[in-house]
């Protein structure tokens, strides 16, 4: 607080994630915006290296790669620091390759500042079944970074360290949010699709159909069970087969074995579902 560099503003209330980003956007005055969240500590070098990848004047947004600052707490901050390596290392990544990281996560994310004063009324103003909402706030200021025309970026090498869930109802309220998230801002981004690459439309595809496959496939195992007392083999067998395959790729990739542990995520899944 003693440092002349910078000025914290002190809000009358608790008015959300989304207004209390705008008050700050609205008096700041640099060219480039760091959004990082309250429980997220940052790497020496982040500001730099994002701020390098935003010396391109096409580049709107980009993100660091988070990762699990309590990752060995429990079982369940183990598997969601390895779920977080898989969205930034495989997800956001091949997104990146197309120039448009389709969500710049909250906890470490870097805007340009002339591009955002020219969509807060639209950022501000977003509604969720008519009423003001309350959150969502980085996929839908990425879609509308991308539906100005910018490129959103990842930059694997600027981490970020964020605590996430310890307990299945902390964890739970957060999928909750991120899935509906996830599904109303798909309709958001379907008139950009056009202007990117193909892989970015069978990649909103995957995002949106994947889950619900995966849902049907389970009740209609469940059904199988229920109705004609038989264990449903080849249900199990395909789910577990590409769980494999995935975690495999993924321990590869990431040369580190513990990827393999990432199956029981499936099962995660499947209870979150």
């Amino acid at each position: 607080a003693d440092d002349e560099r910078f000025k914290f503003t002190i809000l009358p209330k608790n008015v959300g994630k989304r207004k209390a980003q705008i008050a700050a956007i609205t008096q700041s005055s640099g060219d480039l915006i760091l959004n990082v969240d309250s429980d997220t500590t940052i790497a020496p070098d982040v500001v730099s290296k994002l701020a390098h990848k935003m010396r391109d004047p096409a580049v709107g947004a980009a993100m660091g790669q988070m990762k699990a600052s309590n990752q060995a707490d429990t079982w369940l901050t183990r598997l969601i620091d390895m779920e977080y390596w898989l969205a930034c290392n495989e997800e956001r990544a091949a997104q990146a390759r197309f120039g448009a990281v389709m969500c710049c996560c909250g906890p470490c994310a870097m805007y340009r500042r002339s591009a955002m004063l020219s969509l807060l009324d639209q950022y501000e103003t977003q509604l969720y079944r008519g009423k003001p909402s309350d959150f969502g706030e980085d996929r839908h200021l990425t879609i509308l970074m991308l539906s100005a025309g910018f490129r959103t970026e990842y930059v694997p090498s600027a981490i970020a360290a964020t605590v996430v869930p310890d307990t299945m109802g902390v964890y739970l309220r957060q999928q909750l949010r991120w899935a509906r998230s996830t599904f109303r801002d798909t309709l958001l981004v379907l008139p950009v699709l056009p202007g990117l690459d193909r892989y970015l439309t069978l990649d909103a595809i995957g995002q949106n159909v994947g889950l619900l496959l995966l849902a049907l496939s389970v009740l209609t195992g469940i059904g199988q069970f229920a109705l004609t007392a038989t264990v449903p083999w080849w249900t199990i067998l395909v789910i577990g087969s590409m769980t494999l395959v995935r975690c495999s790729v993924a321990a590869y990739r990431a040369r580190e074995l513990r990827f393999l542990g990432f199956a029981l995520h499936t099962l995660l899944n499947i209870f979150l579902l």
